[in-house]
């Protein structure tokens, strides 16, 4: 199980691995981490949500608060947002130039790729909903008291950018796709299917990482409490 696989990464104290969660707004984000959480450690687990960059983060490279967040050895980091925002938002805004956006592509595979030489396996999933799917979830917001406070008229400003976001997160797919930081495409229509889908493919992937516990160099049958 996760709990299992996550108390003996923990032990194993060698390794780590981070969840990157992206997605439309609505997309499900916050919901799909918080079921991931429930079957997790919360000592072996580290949550970062990637809000708008503050003054000393924009006085830095795009990458410096999130390689703070980097996990240590034998947790579970989940990233709520991530890097991909200094290549999405942007790039739809018209704040970047594309090259200065393959340059950030190319900025983020070397910087993945070091995670991964540095025993972090990354699993970056993608939840995918529909534009009809996203009217719904805002909605919803606007008409049940206790997600009112959810609800952002700045929302409505990045909805009328959908197709935009669309063929950024295509781009940015495709080009930051690599074999020791794949992207996952969660469709997230449904919650219940997007939570078995992160869920199984978590598990999967500790499971192929089959973490051991630490050996002992005494004889637990030796010692008398």
């Amino acid at each position: 199980t996760l709990a299992e696989l996550q108390e003996a990464l923990y032990a194993e104290h060698q390794r780590s691995v981070l969840i990157v969660v992206q997605g439309m707004d609505t997309g499900g984000k916050d919901g799909a981490i918080k079921n991931l959480c429930l079957g997790l450690d919360p000592n072996g687990v580290q949550l970062t949500n990637f809000k708008y960059p503050t003054a000393e983060e924009r006085d830095h490279d795009f990458l410096w608060r999130v390689h703070k967040a980097a996990p240590r050895k034998g947790a579970v980091a989940l990233w709520n947002r991530s890097h991909y925002e200094d290549v999405l938002v942007p790039l739809v805004h018209g704040e970047i130039t594309k090259e200065t956006w393959r340059e950030r592509c190319a900025d983020i595979n070397a910087f993945e790729k070091l995670l991964s030489d540095n025993d972090v396996t990354m699993l970056k999933f993608f939840l995918h909903i529909s534009k009809e799917e996203q009217k719904c979830r805002l909605e919803a917001r606007l008409k049940e008291p206790r997600k009112l406070w959810k609800f952002n008229l700045a929302d409505l400003q990045e909805r009328r950018l959908w197709d935009d976001y669309q063929m950024a997160y295509d781009d940015v797919i495709n080009s930051c796709a690599t074999a020791q930081a794949p992207w996952w495409i969660v469709p997230a229509d449904r919650k219940w299917m997007r939570n078995l889908v992160m869920l199984e493919t978590v598990v999967a992937t500790l499971g192929k990482m089959n973490p051991k516990y630490p050996t002992v160099e005494f004889d637990p049958k030796e010692i008398a409490i």
